[in-house]
């Protein structure tokens, strides 16, 4: 990793016509190659917040094909690049890889496919001590992705607000009070990836255990890397009932606070306001203090996006039944319950009410620009004889 005491991020303005290039010129700036050799093994970690595609919500199929296609030009094999996704209570990865385009990119680079739902997880005890993983969340033990060890990983995060994200660990109170949320970007892309299924009960303790992801990371992975795409940013009730701003920004970084720290100031925030950056900061896992940051590439000094974090129905009542006025009933959220409640409220609203009424404006709307037109220009089905690389491991 870079042994910089003050890390670098590389920002970039794009456009839709020229968004590949982009996406290798960034790479390039970045010097990416000195520590990400093509004779390794690289996880590409997307980003699926929702099976269904809404812009900024996953990362978009350019982000992907830029990334993959970049790779593949600098000589990486496409038998060492695996592109890799899990599912949550409320995602699913076929329908995930369908929605967003990225079947037909993944299988155009010829790369590897790894659905986190069918490779070996493997326990875990780390070295450096967590916050919550191993005692409130996990207090058994927990396991993380075999097929991880080891190897260098990218993550593609998009820029985005999110409910969870703006509150310390534990009950609401005077001295906790509640958060309308806060910002997702590298970081919490890990939790899609280290966890299992049952990392819905880390919500209560979202901030700590971001920060016990990154000090995973840090174990299991040589070199991390995340590249991050703000051609079109999520405001609002992130991380999906978002309203989609056209900002034409990417963004790359080696420290993952440091990532996260520039990604909310970009959208407006004081990073070291957001828990789970100053947790990280303070806790000596990267640099979260902006003017400790070098930045290089475009001059965002004066960039100030304005975003307002929401939450939207689901995330609230989420927070109440874990955090707030509701606690009474938690428990219940440890049984059978929780499917045929919280899951399934989750879909009616994001799935059958929400996205078909004020969705469904916001997409008829981003489909008139350029980026919602490039969307559409992605094909949806893989080209005939082709198929999708799986890795399956039992």
């Amino acid at each position: 990793m870079p042994d910089k005491a003050r890390p670098q991020v590389f920002i970039k303005k794009v456009t839709p016509e020229t968004i590949l290039q982009d996406y290798a010129e960034l790479m390039e700036m970045a010097n990416y190659q000195r520590y990400f050799s093509n004779q390794e093994k690289v996880m590409v970690k997307l980003n699926l917040s929702w099976s269904k595609y809404f812009p900024a919500c996953s990362s978009p199929p350019w982000q992907v094909e830029g990334v993959l296609k970049k790779l593949r030009d600098d000589g990486f094999p496409s038998r060492n690049v695996f592109n890799c996704e899990n599912r949550t209570v409320v995602t699913n990865i076929a329908k995930g890889l369908k929605g967003n385009k990225w079947e037909p990119i993944i299988t155009k680079y010829n790369n590897y496919f790894v659905p986190l739902t069918r490779v070996p997880f493997v326990p875990f005890k780390s070295k450096i001590p967590l916050m919550a993983l191993d005692s409130k969340i996990f207090p058994d033990g927990f396991s993380i992705p075999k097929i991880y060890m080891g190897k260098n990983m990218i993550h593609l995060p998009t820029f985005k607000t999110h409910g969870h994200t703006g509150a310390k660990g534990g009950d609401f109170s005077g001295a906790n009070p509640e958060s309308h949320g806060g910002i997702t970007c590298s970081i919490k892309n890990s939790f899609g990836g280290l966890l299992t299924t049952r990392r819905h009960f880390s919500h209560q303790y979202m901030s700590e255990v971001l920060y016990d992801l990154l000090a995973i990371q840090k174990q299991i992975h040589p070199n991390i890397m995340a590249i991050v795409d703000g051609t079109v940013a999520g405001d609002g009730a992130g991380p999906r009932c978002m309203v989609p701003k056209i900002k034409n920004y990417i963004m790359l970084g080696y420290d993952q606070v440091a990532v996260d720290a520039t990604a909310a100031k970009i959208m407006g925030f004081d990073p070291m306001k957001m828990p789970f950056i100053k947790l990280c900061h303070d806790g000596g896992l990267g640099v979260g203090d902006t003017d400790q940051i070098d930045y290089v590439g475009e001059d965002i000094s004066n960039v100030d996006w304005g975003f307002q974090v929401k939450r939207s129905l689901v995330v609230w009542g989420d927070q109440m039944v874990r955090k707030g006025k509701l606690k009474f009933i938690e428990p219940l959220m440890h049984t059978f319950l929780f499917n045929l409640g919280p899951v399934m409220l989750s879909a009616i609203y994001h799935d059958l009410f929400w996205i078909n009424t004020v969705g469904k404006q916001r997409i008829r709307q981003y489909n008139k620009t350029k980026w919602g037109k490039l969307f559409k220009s992605y094909p949806s089905k893989v080209a005939r004889g082709h198929r999708l690389n799986l890795i399956r491991e039992k």
